[in-house]
């Protein structure tokens, strides 16, 4: 007898197993039952990264019954990212643009807590869409706490309109997996990420990102819908997006800072509300980071080109 997801009704023979092994079968086991319709349809390709994600992704996914090819899956202790994984989403992305006989790729990082995807036909899907998808499925499901999600300062404006047209509220972070969880710890959001591919999911026992996790997640929703992955994002429009790193001298507020202050509130006066400007310093290093999104090209080099100039005149090193 099996329950959702293709996993034993009885698994405490796996979850009493001795040591490593025992524990293993039990993340699996546990991971597997976390999905709530048969998978069986999907054919995926998916890159291991030749890191974590390799000692339990094949397992897992046969047990969920789904037809998935690895690639980059035998790790050595020093190919890890190698041309691969989540660093290289390209590299699936290609091979099922040229194959034609997938319905989705999955790319794991290294440590395999975030993942990134490609549709049938070859398109990088990052985690911006997976909060999207996930987010709309949850809804209609009662399943969003406040109809609200959390993603970062980095997240891509057109998340944020696509969000606004389901009825989803969506609140920034700082960049990093830390801020979005205490963000998301402080509102009570049970959904939130990075365009990294970094997605928390607190509906249920989780406490942290996990690839795994996010690609049953996406798989699940297109298993339940019958639709496919680029079906289900059609009406994301991805706002042309720049950063451009300035090395500065000094991390003076740039709010201090007359002439830089006024080019970006000219930039922002530009743009009327149909694009966003982020500027800030890195937190590690001598960087002054500028990115701007708008809804044409020119319009994004142009205003990046013009606050950068700004910095640079000012503060350059």
């Amino acid at each position: 007898m099996l329950e959702k997801g293709g996993v034993p009704a009885d698994s405490s023979a796996t979850t009493s197993l001795p040591g490593e092994h025992g524990l293993r079968a039990a993340y699996i086991s546990w991971l597997a039952g976390t999905v709530s319709t048969e998978l069986s349809g999907l054919r995926v390709l998916v890159d291991c990264a030749n890191g974590a994600a390799a000692a339990e992704a094949p397992e897992l996914f046969r047990s969920c019954r789904v037809k998935a090819t690895f690639i980059h899956s035998a790790p050595d202790g020093k190919n890890i990212n190698e041309g691969c994984g989540a660093l290289h989403p390209d590299t699936v992305a290609k091979q099922i643009a040229a194959a034609s006989a997938y319905d989705l790729g999955v790319t794991f990082d290294g440590d395999a807590d975030r993942a990134l995807f490609s549709d049938g036909s070859g398109r990088v899907v990052n985690g911006d869409a997976v909060l999207l998808l996930t987010a709309r499925d949850m809804k209609s499901r009662g399943l969003l706490r406040g109809d609200t999600i959390v993603a970062t300062t980095m997240s891509n404006m057109g998340l944020e309109i696509a969000l606004r047209n389901s009825g989803i509220r969506m609140l920034r972070a700082n960049v990093g997996d830390k801020y979005v969880l205490e963000e998301m710890i402080k509102t009570g959001a049970v959904l939130g990420g990075e365009q990294s591919g970094h997605i928390i999911f607190r509906d249920g026992d989780a406490t942290t990102g996990d690839g795994l996790m996010t690609a049953l997640r996406v798989m699940d929703v297109m298993a339940r819908s019958g639709r496919s992955l680029s079906d289900l994002l059609g009406d994301l429009k991805v706002f042309p997006q720049r950063i451009q790193n300035v090395r500065v001298r000094e991390k003076v507020p740039l709010d201090q800072v007359p002439s830089v202050k006024s080019a970006i509130e000219s930039a922002q006066r530009e743009l009327d509300g149909n694009g966003r400007i982020v500027v800030r310093y890195s937190g590690t290093e001598a960087l002054a980071r500028v990115m701007v999104e708008a809804e044409s090209e020119e319009k994004m080099n142009a205003l990046t080109e013009g606050i950068a100039g700004a910095i640079k005149s000012e503060l350059g090193a």
